[in-house]
């Protein structure tokens, strides 16, 4: 799966990878997290298109998104037939940009986090869906999930899934609707083992143990050498 990622290029670095028309001006975010705003990257009207969007898939039939799950992932194998992303799948496709992303790594009940970069740095593309869900009250909120895949040799030393990665070659095929499901479905593979580093997050340090206060004496003042001096951190 995919719980949380990272983008952290910057704006016109993404901009000439993906090739969208905007010039959109966000800052570096090393820990992107589930139903917060995340960029996807559309085709709309022939022209690709950067949007904002809620990282929490709600397909458009939803009534009420508050009893809904949360959808932040998809499993590539079965997502054309499952009803939430079945529509999406035709004509709902995007990118997601991103410098990384983050797996944990379970030891009985101790879990343990990396990091997954890319090898010598730069950007990748999550394959993601996209859809528009639409309030009775008219109001609108786009939302979006990751696509994943079985993990490939680098990612499974700690995990089973991983998130699909659409190579530059390919963003055109994946975005367009005209590209028809099946065909769409086989850009979705794992990503090459070299593609990724595994990099073991380090715990955050410890706080520093507090430092006991000492009496100092007071030159004459009251309480002297018996105690009841003055208090004194340094």
């Amino acid at each position: 799966m995919c719980g949380r990622f990272m983008l952290a290029a910057p704006p016109e670095e993404v901009r000439r990878l993906f090739e969208y028309e905007d010039r959109p001006n966000f800052p570096a975010r090393d820990d992107i997290r589930p139903t917060e705003p995340i960029a996807v990257v559309v085709l709309a009207e022939g022209r690709r298109r950067f949007r904002l969007v809620r990282w929490g898939f709600w397909p458009s039939w939803v009534k009420d998104p508050a009893a809904f799950s949360l959808l932040i992932n998809a499993r590539a194998e079965t997502a054309a037939e499952k009803p939430s992303f079945r529509g999406a799948m035709r004509h709902g496709r995007c990118l997601v940009p991103a410098t990384g992303f983050v797996e944990w790594r379970r030891d009985g009940n101790r879990r343990t986090p990396f990091h997954l970069v890319p090898r010598g740095g730069g950007i990748v593309a999550f394959a993601g869906l996209a859809e528009t869900w639409s309030s009775p009250d008219g109001s609108e909120v786009d939302t979006a999930a990751i696509l994943t895949v079985d993990a490939n040799a680098t990612v499974g030393a700690i995990h089973d899934r991983m998130p699909a990665v659409i190579a530059p070659e390919d963003f055109a095929a994946w975005l367009d609707p005209t590209v028809d499901v099946k065909a769409a479905r086989r850009l979705l593979v794992p990503a090459p083992d070299e593609l990724f580093d595994l990099v073991e997050i380090a715990p955050p340090p410890k706080p520093p143990r507090p430092v006991a206060p000492r009496r100092t004496a007071s030159g004459g003042g009251e309480g002297g050498a018996n105690g009841g001096g003055q208090l004194d951190l340094f």
